[in-house]
């Protein structure tokens, strides 16, 4: 799906990743691994087109896809009077007519993700009124109801409680067997060597694929 070519990324011309090279495969599942500061988060907003290379190339087997992004929890602001509902309704927006509004199967899929990550009882509350970890399934929604081919995380389970990372481990693995490309930036290893089975690891001198053709259950 995406084939990487020397690329370096990073921001204002200043290299933050080593040189990369690979292929990201349709229907794969990822993992972008390494310590901090060596540019995990950077190499996913490269990919997405947030920001551009500084250096190299990456290009997309066939036509560029919808992408489906959770961004960082602290990357996001709390504080606009939305309910959960409004945010995970979000999701339909690409295909939704200005005046037409959401069609029955919209809606359907907006109230199946809601029940899918526990929040259908607080689907008119207000974002303020979240914990973290229900922020964090209220964005994970969002990404569900997009049922893009392609979905890319940036630290889905940093701050979060180990419920609502199984919960989203979980569907995350539902997606991946449903044939979505996932794409994650994590810091968990256990989780990672249990459910991955691809892992770009980024630190040390030489960016290091490896490939498990049998997932870990």
């Amino acid at each position: 799906m995406i084939v990487m070519n020397q690329l370096v990324a990073g921001y204002d011309r200043h290299p933050v990743t080593r040189t990369i090279s690979g292929v990201i495969e349709r229907g794969s599942m990822t993992a972008i691994i390494g310590a901090n500061g060596c540019g995990k988060s950077t190499l996913l907003k490269t990919l997405a087109g947030f920001i551009p290379p500084v250096s190299g190339s990456f290009r997309w087997q066939g036509k560029r896809p919808t992408i489906g992004w959770l961004a960082q929890r602290h990357a996001l602001e709390a504080q606009f009077p939305l309910t959960v509902q409004d945010v995970v309704s979000m999701g339909c927006w690409p295909g939704v007519s200005l005046f037409a509004g959401f069609r029955r199967e919209s809606r359907l899929r907006i109230a199946s993700a809601l029940e899918r990550v526990g929040l259908e009882t607080l689907a008119q509350s207000t974002i303020d009124e979240l914990s973290g970890g229900q922020f964090q399934r209220m964005l994970f929604a969002r990404v569900l109801v997009q049922q893009a081919p392609l979905v890319m995380l940036d630290e889905p389970f940093t701050g979060v409680d180990e419920s609502t990372c199984s919960v989203l481990m979980d569907l995350m693995l539902e997606m991946y067997m449903q044939g979505q490309t996932l794409l994650a930036v994590l810091h968990d290893s256990e989780r990672v060597a249990r459910h991955f089975p691809q892992t770009l690891r980024l630190d040390g001198d030489i960016p290091h694929w490896k490939t498990d053709r049998v997932r870990v259950a």
